[in-house]
């Protein structure tokens, strides 16, 4: 073991790994790759933007510190870090791939797994949450806080074992045959794990919320009313966009599982599945915010304001400009989160 640790900083490893794997070694700095990188570049900014936006709307004000909201914000961190994980991948891609020690190489990767591991945790929450709140389960009593923040906590933890279980020693540093061409130090049999556990955490989401719909479409209306319903929906909107863009990625990891090396040339291209994968991070906020007018209106404040200031600046002695409206329980969203998630007894009936 001390052996293999001790080919961590060794600056030759990737190099070798990478000629095994690959049938060229295609590091040229392009044109096409520098555009292609840019462009990646900014859609991350664009995704760290957009989920700081969300995370700030819901830590100031206290009508998002719901359950739900709090599980939504959660994914909304993983889906920043991502962006910031993926900034760091293209950054440290290319020609600067081979300069690379394992050490660094596991890092670059590692930041990547970890935050996909977080976000498929985060919809397992939200899943999780959904059916306590249908099925009438009190999971949250008076520390509900406490409790929410400790799930939130495994989730991660979770998240940073799984993805930091390459550089713990389950790699292929001292078996080449045993690599991935895809990431070629990682071992095939640990990114088949990966892909195996993250398919069976979906499908039980899935089974989840098809157990939830049965159950309020044959519930009463003050279960089944259209406020839940759209809850539904919008939760099930994300988890369906989550499957769309990272469902090629998966399939590319599971061939390359089963593949033997320099067999299938469709590996070579997977960095375009990923970056396909990417739109998942930038397309959820726009989801929360579109079903939430509420959220919506909290997230655009902060543009809001910088453009009541502008206005103010370039009036002399006039008006300060509109106000800004107050916020109001008006979407179906909002109306939906007010169902309680532990029961209320009123008149010896439990309701939601």
């Amino acid at each position: 073991m001390g052996g293999l640790y001790s080919e961590y900083l060794n600056s030759g490893k990737v190099l070798e790994h990478y000629n095994y794997t690959k049938e060229t070694l295609d590091m040229q700095e392009t044109l096409s790759r520098k555009v292609a990188s840019a462009f990646i570049i900014l859609l991350c900014c664009a995704i760290v933007v957009e989920n700081l936006l969300v995370l700030i709307a819901v830590a100031r004000n206290s009508k998002f510190h719901s359950a739900m909201y709090l599980f939504l914000g959660n994914l909304a961190a993983s889906d920043l870090l991502a962006g910031v994980a993926f900034v760091a991948n293209t950054l440290f891609s290319g020609p600067v791939t081979l300069s690379l020690t394992p050490l660094q190489w596991f890092a670059r990767e590692g930041s990547a797994f970890i935050t996909l591991s977080a976000s498929v945790f985060s919809l397992l929450a939200i899943a999780i949450e959904r059916q306590v709140a249908i099925a009438k389960v009190k999971l949250y009593g008076s520390d509900k806080s406490c409790r929410m923040l400790m799930l939130i906590g495994a989730s991660w933890l979770m998240s940073l074992i799984l993805g930091g279980l390459p550089i713990l020693g389950w790699n292929c540093l001292d078996h080449l045959e045993a690599c991935s061409t895809v990431l070629p130090l990682y071992d095939k049999y640990y990114v088949l794990c990966v892909v195996t556990i993250f398919s069976v955490i979906l499908l039980a989401i899935v089974a989840l919320y098809v157990r939830i719909y049965f159950v309020v479409r044959s519930s009463h209306a003050d279960i089944a009313g259209p406020q839940t319903l759209a809850l539904l929906k919008t939760v099930t909107i994300v988890l369906g966009v989550f499957i769309i863009c990272w469902l090629p990625a998966f399939s590319i990891l599971l061939l390359d599982s089963t593949c033997p090396v320099r067999a299938c040339p469709v590996l070579y291209k997977a960095h375009y599945f990923f970056a396909f994968a990417t739109l998942n991070s930038l397309l959820n906020p726009v989801i929360y915010t579109w079903c939430s007018r509420d959220l919506r209106r909290e997230v655009l404040r902060p543009l809001q304001c910088c453009r009541q200031g502008k206005r103010v600046t370039g009036r002399r002695g006039g008006t300060t400009g509109h106000r800004l409206l107050p916020l109001r329980s008006s979407s179906s969203l909002e109306r939906g989160l007010h169902m309680p998630t532990s029961p209320t007894f009123l008149e010896g009936n439990t309701v939601v």
